[in-house]
């Protein structure tokens, strides 16, 4: 849970901070003194760094901090060093980017603002406390951020394209585990492949009826002149959306539950749908804009709560399959996760759980440290190869329940690394090493033909150090 007092004293330096800010063109410098961190005055409008063309200012690096200070980490000026960084990157690339053609598009750029935008409001509290800690209105601040969002997205796919043709053979991978000394090689913890085959409670008609026509007398209200957001603030079970009336923004047909896309893109702008069914609930849903091939839209959503009439059900089921299963050994486990579970994410990978942390590779081993706490419970006591009895589990942050049957495919315990063992995770190391010998290779290459120029300030830290070139008649003192 967040701390109040101190998202209090965060968002009140935002606003410190926003005010402080000025029109860079007029060449004005203002001071600001960021009491609550007990930090000294200090002037905001100075040059921080050049980039060749590009000038990176103070109360940029201010600003960021200050939204760094608001997503909970701990006071430390000494980041704003890293930020410093950041922005030299950022900046370098981007320029590159021009010269390579490299773009965006503006409607992918809207819709990451709106998404940001969504965020700094529900940490606000609401889209009119965030104008009053700004001291300006929401759209003048999504103008004043959406250049650096662009930038940042171009730098992005820049980054890209550096690294596109780099990849990594099975002599790279070996090569790269001999030339790791040996007294320094990782050690993996204990870890685990688990599949699970999961029996949501399904309610009946007649159970989610009741929870509909609460969706259809809310629409109703809306359709007689009450106001969407305020009914949407009270009464919506969408805990991302809620508070700010339930907008979501822009987003294109992949950014929606396929119900949703199917509803939001025959709607006409100013248009209230009619109730409809997703795998969250019943929305109804009210189109605000269309813009090309994405949609701004907000929503209003009721949640079924779960019966025990439900849960009942979901365990008679589950104890069933069990049933079979240990009574025919020749069902295969994948083929009885894709035809029973309710689970998506697993189920079309043969029930199998992914590491939560190493999704993009789509690895199944999972650290047992990284296990949910319920399913470590069970897997505890159980051999290799063999299936657990239904048990019920309840998801620790929507607190919905279902009955699972889990089985515990292999367990490696901790050692050192070798390729016969590891070869997935050192080739992943060494792909990760490659990328970054390639762009630090570029990376020098191109500050040592661009201009470049530190504050002072700055060039007392490490991490900027190789971004500093010696100083010559011919740079510009800042």
């Amino acid at each position: 849970m967040r701390k109040i007092g101190i998202f209090i004293v965060n968002i009140f330096l935002v606003a410190t901070v926003a005010q402080a800010q000025i029109d860079t063109t007029k060449h004005v410098k203002a001071d600001t003194t960021t009491k609550a961190f007990a930090g000294p005055v200090r002037t905001i409008d100075k040059i921080a760094g050049i980039v060749g063309s590009s000038i990176i200012l103070q109360s940029d690096i201010e600003l960021q901090y200050a939204q760094y200070l608001v997503s909970g980490q701990q006071p430390n000026p000494d980041f704003k060093a890293v930020l410093l960084q950041n922005q030299l990157t950022q900046k370098l690339l981007a320029q590159q980017a021009v010269i390579d053609s490299v773009q965006v598009k503006e409607e992918d750029v809207d819709a990451d603002v709106d998404r940001r935008m969504r965020s700094f409001i529900q940490r606000a509290g609401g889209e009119e406390k965030l104008q009053q800690f700004l001291g300006k209105s929401t759209i003048q601040y999504k103008d004043e951020i959406r250049p650096d969002i662009k930038e940042s997205m171009i730098a992005q796919r820049m980054r890209q394209k550096i690294t596109e043709k780099v990849n990594t053979s099975p002599q790279d991978v070996k090569r790269f585990f001999e030339l790791m000394p040996k007294d320094s090689l990782p050690t993996f913890n204990k870890e685990v492949e688990v599949g699970e085959i999961v029996f949501d409670p399904k309610m009946s008609k007649e159970e989610k009826q009741f929870y509909k026509d609460k969706a259809e007398e809310l629409r109703q209200r809306v359709k007689k002149g009450e106001d969407f957001g305020a009914l949407a603030r009270l009464y919506s079970q969408d805990p991302g959306s809620a508070p700010d009336g339930g907008d979501l923004g822009f987003n294109d047909r992949n950014g929606y539950v396929k119900e949703y896309s199917a509803v939001a893109f025959k709607l006409k702008a100013g248009e209230i749908s009619s109730v409809f069914e997703s795998d969250f609930g019943f929305h109804f849903l009210q189109v605000i804009e269309r813009r090309g091939e994405q949609v701004h839209t907000r929503h209003l959503l009721i949640v079924p709560a779960t019966t025990p009439a439900s849960i009942e059900r979901a365990k008679v089921s589950a104890d069933s399959l069990y049933t079979v299963m240990k009574a025919n050994k020749l069902i295969d486990f994948s083929s009885a996760a894709s035809l029973f579970s309710d689970n998506k994410d697993t189920k079309y990978n043969g029930g199998m759980m992914l590491n939560a942390d190493n999704v993009q590779n789509r690895s199944t081993y999972i650290p047992t440290d990284k296990l949910d706490p319920q399913v470590a419970l069970v897997i505890d006591t159980m051999k290799v190869g063999s299936i657990s009895k239904p048990t019920l589990f309840t998801d620790a942050q929507t607190g919905k329940k279902s009955y699972k049957i889990l089985y515990l495919k292999s367990v490696t315990d901790a050692h050192k690394a070798n390729l016969d063992q590891d070869f997935a995770k050192l080739k992943e190391m060494a792909m990760d090493d490659k990328l970054n010998r390639t762009v630090s290779q570029w990376f020098e290459k191109r500050r040592k033909e661009t201009f470049i120029k530190i504050d002072p300030e700055y060039q007392r830290y490490p991490i900027l150090q190789k971004w500093i070139a010696p100083v010559t008649t011919a740079q510009v003192k800042l």
